[in-house]
């Protein structure tokens, strides 16, 4: 990232140079041509000036055009090459050395404009220490962040970022991940307890072991997902280079149309000048970038710009349940305690253990425990194992949440104790080793649902809206209800899922949001495939944007981002060659020399750019669900 930036930085440099040096070059021809001096030089002298930038700079730049064209790539920076020959052939020097300021400010305006537009992403590298303080022995040492391996015990100083994804070992305090997450509170932290790279540290130094190289982090995954988004080059893009290779043979054709009428190479020249260079070849790459900021902005990463470019066009809705259409934080509906232990004392101990998990039910015991008002204890020691449940020492006793099948396998002569299944999600507690309770969970539909499902079809013209989920039948049907959606495809393993999304972007284009790892291959293959939470590589990897804040109303802000993105780019591109024409149609009657004619194009470049940077300056965006 910084070797990409640190190239970027020099292009920008040599092209600052270039302007500057052209300015200069115009500032002494004029020079020459009022100085009292004059009578000593030819009348021709005050052009050595532009003759010599013309040398100088112009023939790279016409070499670089010419190799351009070798390649088949047509475009309206072809015009420019000709104008800037033709110019110097017929001795209008000034004119060939504006449209070569005209290429070159171009340059300019765009690299500072996506410098502008990716101010956001770069922030991001920026948030990141380069420095570490490993805990070697008994003595702290800096080290640079790369040079951290697995294992290395890492101090983690009150407000500072944490480097890399690892576990607390030593100390208690609380984190604010909500730059990752969303979630706009801090996480407790203590011995046992997860930490996620990028995650802002408290008021309290936490000592962790990395669990996970710098570049495997949770942040370095969400940094290269957006140098990604950077370096990818858009369809529509492409679309801005059809446009030039079509715009350019007409703009050629009516300079020599102008030239074979009136029989006037000043005429051809002025019309050249006034074609190049096409708008469209900076503004439309800008807006994109723009809205990829915008969006960076809003909590969405846009991964493969071409999103931007389809989403509007999609017909058919198609989505994930859990952690989709729900929040995939269940809700506690319901505890079956057995004989002899007090609901709001257990709720107690489990909450307080329950602080420090990252298991989709813990948050749904710890809202219920803060929702009886229960003071959450000191919990000592907490290990939790992937497929095993969560252990914590609090209290004097050992708290462990589990499943029914783990418990089963461990406990097998108390198994017939265990209170029956219900519909929905469970959790088995025991305390020191015995079972105490069974905790029902379902998961919650997310508030804003209704109003998205709803407005789909009348304000964004979706014909189709679907839920697919591997989830059992009578979950599917209970959120499916409450969203009005009456197309339902449940228990689907992931092949079923990709079996469906198939043949429903074979009839039209498909939107399709998921959050799990099932989900992927069905992301992969719809039209535009959404991504919630950040929390699963494989997913993310696969979609074309993430939505990190986890919200159905993000997905309606990215769908009025990329209508606004098509609006601005089709403005600047139409835009910019309407005037064009116009322009080129008063220098083919004479009204407009070429002179002229390169500062009225250097202006509708320039108003063609400033309507591109409309997404980059603009902080709100208009939506239909909130």
């Amino acid at each position: 990232m910084i070797k990409n930036k640190d190239k970027s930085s020099s292009i920008s440099k040599w092209q600052v140079s270039l302007v500057a040096l052209l300015l200069f070059a115009i500032f002494l021809y004029f020079l020459i041509g009022l100085t009292t001096l004059r009578p000593i030089y030819n009348t021709a002298a005050k052009d050595i000036p532009l003759l010599i930038v013309i040398i100088l700079c112009g023939v790279p730049l016409i070499l670089q055009i010419l190799w351009k064209l070798a390649k088949r790539n047509i475009g309206a920076d072809l015009l420019a090459a000709i104008a800037i020959v033709v110019g110097a052939y017929l001795g209008e020097y000034l004119a060939a050395t504006l449209v070569m300021l005209m290429l070159a400010t171009g340059q300019v305006l765009e690299a500072y404009s996506l410098r502008r537009a990716s101010s956001v992403l770069l922030a991001l590298a920026d948030r990141m220490p380069s420095i570490v303080h490993l805990k070697i022995k008994s003595h702290i040492e800096d080290s640079p962040l790369a040079k951290v391996r697995i294992g290395d015990q890492i101090v983690i100083y009150p407000h500072e970022t944490c480097p890399v994804d690892g576990v607390v070992i030593k100390g208690h305090g609380a984190m604010d991940e909500s730059y990752l997450t969303g979630e706009p509170y801090f996480v407790s932290k203590t011995p046992g307890a997860s930490v996620i790279s990028g995650a802002i540290n408290g008021a309290e130094m936490l000592t962790i072991r990395a669990e996970k190289l710098p570049q495997d982090s949770r942040y370095a995954e969400i940094m290269k997902v957006m140098e990604e988004s950077e370096q990818m080059r858009p369809h529509f893009r492409r679309l801005g280079d059809q446009l030039g290779a079509v715009f350019a043979p007409i703009a050629l054709s009516l300079a020599f149309l102008t030239w074979y009428l009136t029989d006037d190479s000043i005429r051809f020249l002025a019309v050249l000048v006034i074609a190049t260079p096409c708008p469209l070849l900076i503004a439309i790459p800008i807006t994109i970038i723009s809205a990829i900021s915008l969006a960076a902005r809003k909590g969405i990463i846009i991964k493969d710009p071409v999103v931007l470019e389809r989403l509007p066009i999609c017909k058919t809705a198609i989505f994930d349940k859990t952690g989709t259409l729900t929040y995939g934080q269940a809700e506690l509906i319901d505890i079956k305690l057995l004989p002899g232990i007090d609901k709001e004392g257990l709720l107690q101990l489990v909450g307080s253990v329950e602080r420090f998990s990252k298991h989709p039910l813990a948050m749904a015991i710890v809202k219920k425990a803060q929702h009886l008002h229960l003071d959450f204890l000191k919990v000592d020691k907490i290990k939790e194992t992937p497929g095993q449940g969560l252990i914590g020492h609090v209290g004097g006793k050992i708290v462990q949440v589990t499943s029914r099948q783990k418990f089963i396998e461990k406990h097998s002569k108390e198994a017939a104790s265990l209170p029956g299944m219900r519909l929905g999600m469970e959790s088995i507690i025991l305390i020191n080793d015995r079972l105490a309770a069974v905790f029902y969970f379902r998961d919650t539909l997310r508030l804003e649902g209704h109003s998205f499902i709803a407005h789909l079809a009348p304000i964004h013209y979706f014909k189709k809206i679907m839920v697919v989920s591997g989830d059992r039948a009578s979950e599917v049907k209970h959120i499916a209800k409450q969203l009005g959606i009456k197309e339902i495809y449940a228990s689907q393993t992931p092949e079923q899922k990709v079996a469906i999304v198939a043949k429903e972007t074979a009839k039209a284009p498909t939107l399709f949001m998921g959050d799990g790892v099932n989900d992927a291959p069905a992301i992969a293959v719809a039209t535009v495939g959404l991504a919630f939470g950040q929390h699963n590589l494989v997913t993310t990897e696969t979609a074309g944007a993430v939505i990190l804040e986890s919200s159905l109303a993000k997905v309606d802000e990215l769908i009025h981002i990329s209508l606004r993105m098509r609006h601005i780019a089709l403005i600047s591109a139409v835009g910019g060659m309407f005037l064009s024409f116009v322009g080129m149609y008063f220098a083919a009657i004479g009204m407009v020399p070429p002179v002229m004619g390169a500062l009225l194009q250097e202006g509708i470049d320039i108003l063609a750019i400033v309507n591109a940077l409309r997404l980059t300056w603009q902080s709100k965006v208009v939506m239909d669900v909130s």
